[in-house]
């Protein structure tokens, strides 16, 4: 499968819990953070609820 990596680009500041457990899900940390992940459904659910925190990058 395909790679895809994703950055936080936004401050969890003031976010729902829901969004902060769903950004850690993803392995993301601090600000600026890029991790590297398959490209699943699953994958693709996580980022569409943070899709307004995060940047992704398709290889």
């Amino acid at each position: 499968m395909a790679k895809v990596k994703v950055t936080l680009t936004k401050s969890m500041i003031g976010k729902p819990e829901t969004q902060r457990q769903t950004v850690a899900a993803l392995g993301l940390k601090k600000m600026h953070q890029t991790v590297e992940h398959e490209d699943t459904p699953q994958f693709r659910g996580q980022v569409a609820k943070v899709s307004h925190l995060v940047t992704v990058e398709e290889n």
